[in-house]
């Protein structure tokens, strides 16, 4: 089950959230109101050198205790309630805020050794893993993730998406398996400019959970996509693989394929399988993994879960149904069938 959708306008034309709101309603079957979900980029023009941080505390303590962490390590730009609209159906909701952000200098005078990516990287494990009732919901410039417990119209309805404009949208309509239908739990799932949708689960979660604890990753969202998240940042940004190389060790082939390979091709799959077999996510998956200036697509080795692109000018679109794509493109010059464990990247 699970709906996930992206739009991309390469040239970075700013578009309507309602776009990507009628491509995710087209799949409202595909999820049973236990989690929606936006993340827009270029929504912040007027923060775009700033981090900005969606945070969802459980109650004012939790509140408390965040907003003492963020002035420890930050200049704080500016702070407010992320504006929301009643909604009945739209129950049990977090305290929800937004901040922007600057790192202090004597934090990064501390964390010398440390890139600026790698220092937000601690301070968003940091408030997850310390601050009870704390959870970084995006952390990335000039993007900012929506979501919740609730179908895709009625979390777009709470959140107002019809005030906002971005050139990059991906989306998510959840239908929980073995995960709880919680706020955190909901997708797109962030981490610095990275944004995640997934549909599917990770058989591979406990193998891949520890080996991202041993780089220093809290993995507290109680979801397997999470894992998936921050493999991509460990593998493309901390290991500077990039997206289609970490792509590939994500849905590695299996030995055979490998043997039967040229030897180009065999020489380079058996390292991967070799060095990076521990980030190898195993079990049926189709994810759309999104930054400020990529989109790509992609699902397991034999592509048990569906996923598809379409391209049209300057329009690049991925949905799990071609009707996810015709309801906001009606006639798209080129449809794909992704190959499976094969990135469709749209840059």
């Amino acid at each position: 089950m699970c709906g996930i959708t992206g739009i991309f306008h390469r040239g970075k034309k700013l578009l309507p959230a309602e776009l990507i709101v009628r491509s995710l309603d087209q799949m409202r079957e595909r999820g049973n109101g236990l989690g929606s979900g936006y993340c827009g980029y270029g929504i912040y023009p007027e923060f775009r050198d700033d981090w900005a941080f969606h945070i969802f505390y459980t109650d004012n303590n939790a509140r408390a205790g965040g907003v003492d962490y963020l002035k420890k390590h930050f200049l704080i730009k500016h702070a407010e309630p992320v504006p929301v609209r009643p909604v009945k159906t739209v129950t049990n909701r977090p305290i929800i805020w937004r901040y922007f952000l600057q790192l202090k200098d004597e934090v990064r005078q501390e964390f010398y050794d440390l890139s600026e990516h790698d220092i937000i990287t601690n301070c968003v494990m940091e408030i997850n893993s310390t601050i009870s009732g704390a959870y970084v919901v995006s952390s990335g410039k000039n993007m900012g993730i929506f979501k919740g417990v609730g179908f895709p119209l009625d979390i777009a309805e709470f959140y107002r998406l019809d005030e906002y404009r971005g050139y990059l949208w991906i989306a998510h309509n959840r239908f929980p398996t073995n995960t709880p239908g919680w706020w955190g739990g909901a997708h797109p799932f962030g981490l610095l400019n990275f944004g995640l949708v997934h549909n599917g689960e990770i058989s591979s979660y406990g193998i891949n959970k520890r080996y991202l604890e041993s780089f220093g990753y809290s993995l507290t969202l109680q979801t397997d996509s999470e894992a998936i998240l921050y493999l991509f940042d460990l593998l493309s940004r901390r290991h500077q693989l990039g997206l289609e190389l970490a792509s590939r060790i994500l849905t590695a082939p299996h030995y055979l394929v490998i043997e039967q390979s040229p030897p180009r091709w065999k020489k380079l799959l058996t390292a991967i399988r070799l060095t990076y077999g521990s980030a190898l996510i195993n079990g049926p998956s189709a994810l759309i993994i999104a930054t400020a200036d990529e989109m790509i697509g992609l699902t397991d080795r034999i592509k048990l879960r569906p996923l598809v692109a379409a391209s049209d000018g300057q329009m690049a679109y991925l949905a799990s149904e071609e009707s996810g794509i015709t309801a906001i493109a009606k006639k798209p010059k080129k449809i794909y069938r992704l190959d499976a464990g094969i990135p469709m990247i749209f840059n």
